[in-house]
């Protein structure tokens, strides 16, 4: 299992969010700055698009960071093994071969840079990148403990800060407290933490 979370921006009111959001929640990390201005993790999560074009937002900054032969092999992984076009609810780890970030996820919330309010697709790259990292540390024994996310969707995506915590809360919360059977009662109870906010249904 994954350790820790931090839940990474630079503005007090998506922190705000986070911490309404995911109060309760274990293992959680409020940090409110820059991901430049973070200190040593394990695995920081990316939050862009289908095809790896790391060239705004959040992407621009790990691809200033890390230099751009990241973004070459973002693309290229994408090439193999997703054919160009990456879907949404999938991720990947990659090495970064930094010795205070050692390792990338990219967890694409969108295929093109566009609005994604009023959708599940936060939550689908959160929870891809989950079980990216918690698959990864079973075909390598735990090497992932501390995983940084952004505030997913937020940016070119239009999503407004409660709702990406709210979707990324479930995740988390869903991650924490995996299910011992799969039944219809589970699957409606595992839809309407996604996609309804109390009784009111906010994505689709």
């Amino acid at each position: 299992m994954i350790d820790n979370i931090w839940l990474v921006h630079p503005e007090l009111a998506m922190c705000d969010a986070f911490a309404r959001r995911f109060d309760g929640l274990r293992n959680v990390r409020v940090v409110q700055g820059r991901f430049e201005d973070l200190g040593p993790h394990d695995c920081f999560v990316t939050a862009g698009n289908a095809f790896g074009m790391m060239t705004a937002g959040i992407d621009a900054a790990v691809v200033r960071f890390f230099g751009e032969e990241l973004m070459a092999r973002v693309q290229h992984r994408i090439l193999n093994d997703y054919f160009g076009e990456q879907p949404i609810g999938t991720a990947f780890v990659l090495e970064t071969g930094h010795a205070s970030l050692p390792f990338l996820v990219h967890a694409p919330t969108m295929r093109v840079p566009g609005n994604i309010d009023g959708t599940d697709k936060v939550y689908c790259a959160t929870w891809a990148a989950l079980l990216a990292v918690q698959a990864y540390n079973n075909a390598n024994g735990h090497r992932i403990e501390t995983v940084a996310f952004p505030a997913m969707g937020t940016g070119f995506g239009g999503v407004p800060f409660d709702e990406t915590a709210r979707q990324m809360a479930a995740a988390w919360r869903n991650y924490l407290d995996p299910p011992h059977r799969l039944d219809w009662e589970f699957v409606i109870e595992r839809h309407r933490s996604v996609c309804y906010d109390g009784p009111r249904q906010v994505a689709k």
